[in-house]
């Protein structure tokens, strides 16, 4: 099994992207989630997993209006697992956010 950059998104703000999109025929181990303020000023941010990649609901949200502070990085290491059509979403205050997930697939 490989680690590698499962995905990288500069936020837009208030808009919510999809970071990584589990392959058809796959499962993702999602080890750790790299969160970095570019801007001179605090933010938020929120991380949201979307099984089926049905819509965000409540329920889904890792974390939701986190803060991060003026040129900071937070990492997570949640050791996520993820199946086929599973969705890891991200969300940003302004445009001075990036998000980094990084893992493994292999064959479902």
């Amino acid at each position: 099994m490989a680690y590698k950059v499962l995905g990288q998104v500069a936020a837009v703000t208030e808009t919510e992207h999809v970071l990584y999109e589990v392959p058809t025929g796959k499962m993702a181990v999602c080890s750790s989630l790299v969160v970095c303020r570019r801007g001179a000023s605090s933010g938020a941010y929120r991380v949201s997993i979307d099984v089926g990649g049905t819509g965000t609901e409540d329920k889904d949200y890792l974390a939701f209006d986190a803060t991060i502070g003026a040129n900071a990085s937070a990492v997570a290491v949640h050791g996520l697992t993820l199946g086929a059509g599973d969705q890891v979403k991200v969300y940003a205050s302004d445009d001075d956010v990036s998000f980094s997930l990084f893992g493994s697939e292999q064959d479902a």
